[in-house]
């Protein structure tokens, strides 16, 4: 894939965790005041909700309008994969290229808060607010078929098995429907000599007489069965555009693909760079220098993301990443100012520097 690499293609797990895990270092002589720490990539999520809809021909197909009025039998058996939603969504990476020493005053007590990839969520704070989880679509697993369940045997009648002729075996099979179908009516009309004792017990037992029904008529109308998969491709963009780099194929029949198996269609994606990210300038419009043993953070860009399937847009959203821009630094003694120290939160998606503020008093 030009441009990016793919890192992730599995079924969405772990994306939506409640919460994270953090580490609190402190400054102190045993690392001599300095807090390493590691500023993250931004990687970008397309979660692809993909339906499948599985259709079933019936043993008594040909006879189905014929027994039961039944017109819009399956006749031919397929499975049809569509794309049903597509999410776009970002999350921070450690860059193993851009690990950092902050370098803090002897005797002073700065603690930076790390998640679990070392990338820093805040200093001299011992808490920070986390990011909304993502709302992600949710697999619906395909249904059991009628005709796979036990009852589609236990419903075969002796005359039905011992019949050689199919017609003789639909025409028993129609028969049974219509006489489940009254036994049902005289149990909701309380026309029976043994009525169950209770509604509990009633229930049970119009539940046994819609599957058995559900089974035969399936044998008839066959079935249409639909499910819903959902799988996660994660890429960590370059600082370049991207236009139409394909992520992966999904095959109307087969489902998701490789990105170079031609019978899918193409799941692709574009990048346009909207703004990068620059260094503050002082007074006189020139750069401002990294101060000496610095807190690093980055100075994000920005970027839209186009996913398209099979030449369409499915989804477009303009996200922040750290690729696309710079990486600055606070004075480190803003941090052990003995009057006012200051604390700092920082965006563990992008790097970003959220909030710098005087210390919260306890």
């Amino acid at each position: 894939m030009k441009h990016y690499l793919l890192i992730l293609a599995a079924a969405c797990v772990g994306l939506n965790a409640a919460a994270q895990k953090t580490e609190k270092l402190t400054a102190s002589k045993g690392n001599d005041y300095g807090l390493v720490y590691t500023l993250p990539k931004t990687a970008v999520d397309i979660t692809v909700e993909t339906e499948t809809t599985v259709k079933a021909r019936g043993e008594f197909a040909n006879y189905a309008r014929m027994r039961l009025g039944i017109d819009n039998a399956v006749t031919e058996p397929s499975t049809r994969v569509t794309v049903k939603s597509i999410t776009i969504g970002t999350r921070g990476v450690p860059d193993s290229d851009n690990r950092w020493i902050a370098q803090f005053k002897p005797g002073s007590t700065v603690s930076i808060l790390l998640d679990e990839g070392g990338i820093p969520l805040a200093i001299n704070a011992d808490a920070v607010d986390g990011a909304q989880p993502r709302e992600l679509p949710t697999a619906v697993p395909m249904p059991v078929s009628p005709l796979d369940k036990p009852v589609a045997q236990q419903v075969l009648t002796q005359e039905m098995i011992r019949s050689t002729s199919l017609s003789k075996k639909a025409e028993l099979a129609a028969q049974r429907i219509y006489e489940l179908r009254e036994q049902r009516n005289e149990l909701i009309s309380g026309n029976v000599d043994n009525m169950p004792a209770d509604g509990a017990s009633l229930k049970v037992a119009l539940d046994a007489l819609a599957e058995q029904e559900e089974a035969l008529t399936a044998m008839f109308a066959g079935t249409t069965l639909t499910g819903t998969q959902v799988s996660t491709f994660s890429f960590v963009p370059s600082s370049h555009e991207v236009a139409d780099s394909v992520v992966v194929r999904i095959s109307p029949v087969d489902g998701i693909t490789d990105s170079d198996d031609l019978r899918g269609i193409p799941l692709t994606v574009s990048i346009r760079v909207i703004s990068r990210g620059e260094l503050p300038v002082n007074d006189k419009g020139e750069a401002k220098k990294f101060p000496k043993g610095g807190v690093a953070y980055n100075i994000p860009g920005a970027a839209e993301i186009t996913v398209s399937f099979g030449g369409k847009v499915m989804g477009t959203k303009t996200v922040d990443l750290a690729q696309l821009g710079t990486t600055f630094g606070i004075d480190p003694d803003l941090f052990t100012h003995k009057k006012s120290p200051m604390q700092a939160t920082f965006s563990p998606i992008t790097g970003a520097l959220l909030s710098l503020e005087p210390l919260s008093a306890e």
